[in-house]
């Protein structure tokens, strides 16, 4: 038996790095674009200011966890809202099946976080070690000379400096941010803050600086996923092999008849150096591909070069395959796009949109509660009056105290008076919830006193602005009956 055959297989076998070459096109420029855009709304959100009166931070975008509340510009989401925040998941999943049936990993892509930061550190690589020949020439060096180390120890420190400002950014959404940056540079700031920017520094470097796709591969489940939401009409980047193939080097001067027999594909190997996956599209659809359409930019750029015509690989339907093969036109993009699965998640995804906005701004000024106090049912007073109880909760949504009025409708003969103040008002603080005991009193032999219940309607109005809601509850009594004829 040979050493070879002796020795155990192997069930993983180590990463090999992958240096991308920088490319041009379309693609190339539409990845610029949402990096920069997604990138900058990251970071500079929580600077926006936003007026929110004298109790609040004035931030545009908060999570206020301590209050349990989320702001977003002039939206104001409180604990017992928090359908907006399942609404906002809901669509946010039909948007990721929408956008996967119709164009593939399109998400995985261009808008992932994982590729948005590791196209951000790739970047910053190329900048500071050069392109692909260049990294792979300092890669290989053994020798860690003056030249290698000055590099990579600029680098790292570049990378560290996005991954700190990552982590930071991210705890800047919960609280008001010049404040925490002030308190964190003072070393004032509270130990979750800096555990929390430490996380993210860690991953965030770790991540798109050495995983990077073996994110996608090993740790992402969407991979494995999304080929449920994919079908033969889904418009996905493939290798057209029936115009590349047989592929082989272009070589000047050869015969015509040996021109004409071979495929456009000249085995450049374009498409496979700057997949940021390390893949080669021209085997197939891969689970390690995630649509990002660089491989068709460095094709085109080639086939521009020998004069051969674009689209080599492309966006393509396996629908159109067999109808290109054949030569014959391919169906409409536009028909591979809104198809019945993609019109069905739009449908959806609009019905719950429009949903939240009415929900939005339908929903009252004035959120109230009321909860009858049953033990006891009522209070039967020295006088014989019955007195029932109840808790009230008022929450302020406003950046000012509000005093709110609370007032009765029912029995005329029922009267109503709030724990602890002589008046039928009380003040509820500034972006808080105001808790209050309210008692409704029905004198002896009145009809709600002699009732066994009695429907009561309490509005409760915002004195400042004459917002008015109403909560509707019951009154208990002692349950005598009245005889109309002879009397209590």
């Amino acid at each position: 038996m040979s050493d070879t055959d002796s020795q155990p297989e192997q069930l993983y076998s180590a990463r090999e790095p992958i240096f991308p070459r920088r490319v041009s096109g379309k693609f190339r420029n539409l990845k610029w674009v949402i990096m920069i855009v997604t990138l900058g709304i990251y970071y500079l959100m929580p600077w926006i200011r936003w007026d929110r009166g004298p109790n609040l931070p004035d931030q545009a975008v908060l999570v206020d966890l301590a209050n349990r509340r989320f702001f977003f510009f002039w939206i104001e989401i409180w604990p017992h809202e928090f359908y907006f925040v399942a609404g906002l998941l809901i669509m946010a999943g039909l948007g990721l099946f929408l956008f996967t049936s119709a164009l593939g990993r399109v998400w995985c892509g261009y808008t992932c976080p994982q590729t948005v930061w590791t196209d951000l550190y790739i970047l910053v690589e190329r900048w500071i070690e050069g392109d692909r020949n260049a990294r792979l020439r300092l890669h290989r060096q053994e020798k860690m000379d003056a030249r290698k180390l000055r590099l990579r120890v600029t680098k790292y420190a570049s990378w560290l400096a996005i991954a700190v400002a990552t982590g930071g950014a991210w705890v800047f959404y919960f609280t008001d941010a010049p404040t925490l940056l002030k308190d964190l540079v003072t070393f004032n700031a509270h130990p979750a803050s800096y555990t929390s920017i430490a996380v993210l520094t860690f991953t965030t470097f770790v991540f798109g600086g050495f995983m990077r796709e073996q994110v996608c591969i090993y740790m992402c489940p969407w991979p494995r996923i999304q080929g449920a939401m994919m079908d033969p009409d889904t418009l996905t980047v493939a290798y057209r092999d029936w115009r590349g193939e047989p592929r082989g080097k272009l070589k000047k001067g050869a015969p015509l008849a040996e021109a004409l027999l071979a495929g456009d594909c000249i085995d450049c190997m374009a498409c496979v150096n700057v997949c940021p996956m390390g893949i080669d599209i021209r085997e197939g659809q891969q689970l390690e591909c995630i649509t990002c359409a660089l491989c068709i930019d460095a094709c085109n750029d080639v086939m521009d070069k020998i004069g051969k015509p674009r689209g080599l690989i492309g966006y393509l339907a396996l629908s159109d395959e067999v109808r290109e093969r054949d030569g014959k036109t391919p169906i409409s993009v536009w028909r591979h796009v809104f198809r019945v699965r993609t019109v069905l998640y739009t449908a959806l995804w609009s019905a719950v949109g429009i949903g939240l906005v009415v929900a939005l701004f339908i929903r009252p000024d004035i959120s109230a509660t009321v909860h009858p106090v049953r033990n006891p049912m009522y209070v039967t007073l020295s006088d014989g009056t019955i007195r029932n109880n109840f808790d009230f909760g008022l929450r302020n949504k406003h950046g000012d105290d509000r005093r709110f009025r609370i007032s009765l409708k029912g029995d005329p003969d029922m009267r109503l008076s709030i724990e602890g103040t002589p008046y039928e008002s009380f003040i509820v603080p500034a972006n808080a919830t105001g808790k209050q005991r309210v008692h409704v009193m029905a004198p002896k032999g009145s009809a709600a006193a002699n009732a066994e219940r009695t429907a009561v309607r309490f509005w409760i109005e915002d004195l400042a602005s004459g917002e008015r809601v109403f909560k509707d509850s019951t009154f208990f009594g002692n349950g005598t009956k009245i005889d109309g004829a002879h009397g209590p």
